[in-house]
């Protein structure tokens, strides 16, 4: 029998692929504009710092969002991954748990008590505990002053 099909796990990455590609394009725009301007020879003017500003600028944006974008990817598989392994888990310990020939093997899950374990407690409505001089709401032990 083939394996169940696995859902595809979150991939972060659409709109943010998106602004990583444009801050990329913008940075190669800026570069190549200061390239020109410097090319051109002459003296350094508020354009030179402007393209020079906008290149160094929109670089470092691009080299964050896609470092922002490298750790979501990752945390995104690591977390399907580890999701994967808990349910691989489960589903061992619930066929172990079938398949045991003997109780030493697997721990149980929690059953209802008998009767031999707890003994049966009488029970008392809040009722006949005010009546009998018991304060209502929970008792937190010793004499505390409001």
């Amino acid at each position: 029998m083939a394996d169940p099909v696995r859902p595809v796990p979150h991939r972060p990455g659409a709109v943010s692929v998106f602004f990583v590609a444009k801050a990329a394009v913008f940075a190669l725009g800026f570069w190549i504009w200061l390239l020109v301007l410097v090319l051109n020879g002459d003296e350094a003017t508020g354009a030179h710092v402007l393209a020079a500003t906008g290149a160094i600028t929109t670089t470092l944006v691009g080299v964050v969002l896609g470092a922002r974008l490298a750790l979501q990817r990752s945390a995104a598989v690591r977390h399907a991954e580890l999701k994967r392994l808990l349910v691989d888990i489960s589903w061992n310990a619930f066929t172990a748990a079938g398949n045991a020939e003997t109780s030493g093997t697997v721990v149980p899950f929690p059953s209802v008590s008998s009767d031999d374990e707890h003994p049966p407690r009488e029970r008392v409505s809040v009722v006949d505990r005010v009546q009998a001089g018991e304060r209502p709401g929970r008792d937190r032990g010793g004499d505390r002053r409001r």
